[in-house]
């Protein structure tokens, strides 16, 4: 699909690109926003990352493993201490790359979506609004489907998503609901489009392919399922550097991401999704068989007679 000079002025009309990445987790959303920032630095842009998965993963890779102190986290000693945070407290830099996590609770211990809508609150206060960036990439968990990793779709808060998958059932599946999602709020007078997917991992099958040619959306870039990519990604490595057989993968997806404008996408239904797919790989075959009450006893139930009243209509 490709994207006419018009509909790239379009996309690119506001002075920010304010850009939501979404994917299943452990898809390679971060990988692949860590790389792409790292390259739209490189080629001179201004360029803020913001991490909104829990797990932190996108500046913990832009920064070789080291963790970042949160948003979330530093909000709460800082309270606590009576002072106020302050940019140096939550933002850092590498090459060019600005970066912040918003962070989010332990297990069983509070609400990740609220803990978005509050770092979201206190970056607000920071001044969000009129920080002069060229870009605003922003990394949000797909899998979860609470109000506040929708955040950004709901409240108009970029003019576009990207969402990442590979060629494989529940990856798709959580991109088909980012896109149903886009289209509900789209229904609603919502303005947030999808610019279009990155296929990660690749293994050259093509149902990620079909996927976004049924869904209406353009594929941006397509990584292959590489082992060298595989253990720089593990061992905290930017593999998007000029010197990197990679980097003229990435600089295509920089060019893409920055003039691909926001489609309306059309999610597919669960048998549609799952006809992407051979039947033996997704149990298409198997028959529902309703279960009665002596399998949930156990034993052979005997049916005993109401004892509710009826009365005769008058």
């Amino acid at each position: 699909m490709t994207l006419s000079s018009q509909d790239a002025q379009a996309a690119s009309a506001k002075e920010t690109q304010i850009i939501a990445i979404y994917g299943k987790g452990g898809i390679g959303k971060s990988f692949t926003l860590a790389n792409l920032s790292y390259t739209l630095a490189q080629q001179g842009k201004k360029v803020l990352l913001i991490g909104c998965d829990p797990k932190s993963d996108t500046t913990s890779l832009l920064f070789g493993g080291r963790a970042c102190p949160t948003i979330i986290e530093t909000s709460a000693r800082k309270k606590l201490a009576g002072e106020e945070v302050t940019i140096s407290d939550v933002c850092f830099k590498r090459d060019g790359v600005f970066a912040m996590e918003l962070g989010g609770p332990e297990v069983g211990r509070g609400c990740g979506g609220r803990g978005i809508i509050h770092g979201f609150e206190l970056l607000e206060k920071l001044g969000f609004n009129e920080w002069g960036f060229d870009y605003v990439l922003l990394d949000f968990l797909g899998d979860v489907v609470c109000g506040g990793f929708g955040l950004p779709i709901s409240r108009d808060m970029c003019q576009k998503v990207i969402v990442v998958g590979s060629n494989d059932l529940q990856s798709l599946y959580v991109v088909n609901n980012v896109c149903s999602a886009v289209e509900y709020f789209r229904k609603l007078g919502g303005n947030v489009g999808v610019a279009g997917m990155v296929i990660n991992k690749d293994d050259g099958t093509g149902e990620a392919q079909t996927f976004a040619a049924q869904v209406g959306i353009p594929v941006l870039a397509t990584i292959p399922a590489n082992e060298e990519i595989r253990r720089k990604s593990a061992s905290y490595q930017i593999v998007s550097g000029a010197d990197s057989a990679w980097a003229p993968l990435f600089n295509q997806l920089a060019e893409n991401v920055t003039t691909a404008p926001p489609m309306h996408p059309t999610a597919l239904s669960q048998d549609a999704l799952l006809g992407l797919f051979a039947g033996d790989a997704v149990g298409r075959d198997v028959v529902l068989e309703p279960a009665t009450l002596e399998d949930m006893c156990g034993q052979t139930v005997t049916k005993k007679p109401s004892l509710e009243v009826i009365y005769d209509d008058a």
